[in-house]
């Protein structure tokens, strides 16, 4: 019954190509993107006049971008969010995903591609670390959760409207765009030959880079591993069995991120 409710919500984001972006980190992002064609990302706000009170400097960014401000009670509030404790404040946005194509435009170095990834905490996390680490874009690609997710999009802590995000049915024809880009895609891969610190130290990290992350339980898939250029594990050090998707991702491309500054 939870993944048929799941499925209908991601259904109905797709048909409306908006989502719902919920607190005030997320809400200050999302104000702040440069308006489009169409206007502001945000359609509009809603918040508790306690939350309204809180965040004056909100709700006069949105009277600048003019975006409706709507006051209504928590009860109210509550309904259009799936949390515990709702932050009393939830914007209506446009997605903002953006072709693969456009994406690689303009030389791009450093890319993170998600492939099949399920978990929502896990693809915000990714979004949230491919823009600490100064990352060009984000791709989902197969059969990857929907970054539009409400556990997705508070993950992404409003990183989600800094950089390119794309969503891709197809993980080999997005590997094929990124190397006619001049990526080199690398494969992470607990059981592959080489590690991050051999990488770094030959020069490949220096090398414009797009990182290959698969699903959270089995890892990528064999015929996605082969579609790579090569494949690096990063390396255990402890006991630990493994590193989470998250975790690994934000390793690796920390890790390139140095090389290509260095």
């Amino acid at each position: 019954m939870k993944a048929a409710r799941k499925l209908t919500r991601r259904a109905a984001r797709t048909a409306s190509r908006e989502f719902l972006a919920e607190g005030p980190q997320a809400v200050r992002e999302a104000l702040a993107v440069v308006p489009g064609p169409d206007g502001s990302c945000v359609h509009e706000v809603f918040a508790t006049p306690e939350a309204t009170q809180r965040h004056r400097e909100l709700f006069q960014a949105a009277q600048a971008a003019a975006v409706d401000w709507w006051s209504i009670e928590p009860e109210a509030l509550a309904g259009l969010t799936d949390t515990v404790r709702p932050q009393g404040i939830v914007a209506r946005c446009r997605q903002i995903d953006v072709d693969l194509l456009d994406a690689l435009t303009g030389q791009p170095r450093l890319v993170a591609v998600c492939a099949h990834a399920r978990d929502p905490g896990n693809a915000g996390t990714v979004i949230r670390c491919a823009d600490a680490a100064g990352a060009d874009a984000v791709i989902f690609a197969g059969e990857s959760v929907d970054p539009y997710n409400g556990k997705a999009v508070r993950a992404s802590a409003g990183s989600l409207f800094h950089l390119p995000v794309v969503i891709t049915p197809d993980v080999p024809s997005a590997l094929d765009a990124l190397r006619t880009a001049g990526l080199t895609v690398i494969a992470a891969d607990g059981q592959a030959d080489r590690d991050l610190d051999d990488l770094h130290d030959d020069g490949t990290l220096a090398r414009p880079t797009a990182w290959l992350f698969g699903n959270e339980a089995w890892g990528l898939r064999a015929q996605d591993t082969a579609g790579a250029d090569l494949a690096a594990a990063v390396p255990i050090h402890g006991r630990a069995e493994s590193l989470n998707l998250a975790t690994a991702a934000a390793v690796c491309l920390y890790t390139s991120a140095r090389a290509q500054r260095s």
